[in-house]
């Protein structure tokens, strides 16, 4: 493994203007959007709204799909919302991803079952389902299957370790999806990877984890189970992490520790430590150094066609 380059995170709405260092004061922050340097001319995509990808638990699930505007196929990117699992929803433009269609990039966002819907691992299901709609529609939509990256942001970073660590067989995953395509690249800024530890008393996002894991017999089993930790293997996705030393929400160790096991078992993993980061509250400085390690994280895993 090579250290791929120092990595921040900034979750801006709207806007890449912070990210080009023109605003005086930091932006407005919301932790499902993400914006990166822009030196490229801007991609207008050809974008197909509300497809339903699941029906579950009394619901269509839907997805928006934001497409390369060529017929060549494009590596993707599938994004889940973070919301602690019971709240938000997918964007409903692609304004705060237009750095990565500028670098090539499809863009598929997801929704997926809130805990009010359906406790886990129905979120997980839907991740995975969403992956497999991926797989099936790849021709309609021109996406590059050797190139489908999973990116999620706080509990959606969680859900994209689960959806990329996942073996082929396993007790999670719906009828239907169990043919996903293997994931090139997991994108997991500040996200959850071990929902047991959450369950203690310190810890902001206890009745979250509480909640969304439901009353069953055996609440700690389960949470094991939904612990991105518990998969960590050889020969997993290369794993690309963010997180802020000063997260009050998700504990930054827990990115710490996930690391080390992606080390311990040789798989590639990077680690950017933000400093006095908090939950995806950066500074514009911190902004713009987000887009150059991203660009040359994507470069050494071989997912950008040209240099940016």
């Amino acid at each position: 493994m090579r250290p791929i380059g120092s990595l921040v995170m900034a979750l801006l709405l709207a806007t890449g203007a912070a990210a080009q260092g023109v605003p005086s004061s930091p932006p407005p922050v919301a932790q499902e959007f993400i914006a990166l340097p822009e030196r490229q001319t801007p991609v207008i995509p050809i974008e197909s709204k509300n497809i339903v990808y699941l029906h579950a638990s009394g619901q269509d699930l839907e997805l928006d799909v934001y497409q390369q505007p060529n017929a060549q196929n494009a590596p993707v990117v599938v994004y889940l919302h973070g919301g602690a699992w019971w709240k938000n929803a997918r964007p409903q433009t692609a304004a705060s991803f237009r750095s990565l269609l500028a670098m090539g990039f499809s863009l598929v966002t997801v929704d997926y079952r809130l805990t009010g819907v359906a406790p886990a691992p129905a979120a997980v299901q839907d991740a995975r389902c969403s992956l497999a709609w991926v797989k099936k529609n790849a021709a309609r939509f021109h996406f590059d299957l050797n190139k489908v990256l999973v990116f999620g942001t706080s509990s959606g970073g969680h859900l994209a370790l689960m959806a990329g660590m996942l073996p082929a067989v396993n007790p999670v995953d719906l009828p239907g999806c169990q043919d996903v395509p293997k994931v090139a690249a997991i994108l997991d800024f500040y996200g959850i990877t071990d929902v047991e530890e959450l369950l203690g008393d310190r810890y902001t996002l206890q009745r979250s984890s509480h909640n969304w894991l439901g009353n069953v017999p055996d609440q700690h089993a389960l949470a094991r189970q939904m612990s991105p930790l518990s998969y960590v293997r050889p020969g997993l996705p290369p794993v690309f992490i963010v997180h802020g030393n000063a997260d009050p929400v998700v504990p930054y160790e827990q990115s710490m520790r996930l690391r080390d096991a992606f080390a311990a078992a040789g798989d590639t993993v990077e680690l950017v430590t933000v400093e006095g980061g908090q939950h995806g509250k950066f500074s514009p400085e911190q902004v713009l150094m987000v887009g150059n390690s991203l660009r040359q994280f994507l470069l050494h895993s071989h997912l950008l066609r040209t240099t940016p």
